[in-house]
């Protein structure tokens, strides 16, 4: 794919969106981070169901912290691997007493020191509560890149790099937010819906669909 067709692909995204962003709910960066750890392989809308009410109660790191890790399985049991969940969430809450003064740090080596904290989940963090340019590869992002030939990649992390690489400068910024959601609601894993796509003529993916 040249760089004409992928400065087209991001303009009609971002006419259609302007403002893009993640669909998990949260009032403050310690509210994303929490949400963004539980929604390791599950639905931002089971996430979302789940927060609602734990957030209520608890939306602090010291509040977390003193439900325990029995609490706080009341809350998420509906998310899956959420035994694990509630472990990696409540060290986390510690960490960030004891070490951060009960802030999120804005920097990738202190998010990847918290438990339950990956390499993606960091690149959320960063990019939403702190806007910095980050690409939080999911499977809809690596599925769009690779199909589309936006930036093929054979990983996550070669993805990644030729998205930092390959994308506008313009549209770094919100790039992440565009990719997922065109991941999320029109190419889809096993259908996509290409008949319905902005970018049809744009995509370079060779089995196009006519829905």
């Amino acid at each position: 794919m040249n760089k004409l067709k992928r400065q087209e692909i991001f303009e009609r995204w971002r006419a259609a969106n302007p403002e893009p962003t993640t669909e998990l709910k949260f009032k403050n960066t310690f509210e994303l981070l929490i949400s963004v750890i539980l929604s390791a392989q599950a639905t931002d809308v089971s996430v979302n169901k789940a927060t609602d009410a734990l957030y209520k109660v608890a939306d602090t790191p010291e509040k977390i912290a003193a439900l325990g890790t029995a609490g706080l399985k009341a809350y998420i049991k509906t998310i899956g691997l959420f035994n694990t969940k509630a472990v990696n969430v409540v060290k986390t809450c510690e960490l960030l007493i004891k070490n951060h003064k009960s802030k999120v740090p804005g920097n990738r080596e202190a998010l990847e020191a918290l438990p339950g904290v990956g390499r993606k989940t960091a690149n959320v963090v960063l990019n939403t509560a702190f806007r910095q340019v980050a690409m939080a590869v999911d499977t809809h992002i690596f599925r769009v890149s690779n199909r589309s030939a936006i930036a093929p990649g054979k990983n996550v992390i070669e993805v990644e790099k030729k998205l930092l690489k390959f994308v506008p400068e313009e549209f770094l910024l919100d790039a992440h937010h565009w990719l997922i959601l065109h991941g999320r609601y029109t190419c889809l894993a096993r259908k996509p819906r290409c008949g319905s796509c902005t970018i049809e003529d744009l995509c370079e993916y060779k089995q196009k669909t006519i829905d």
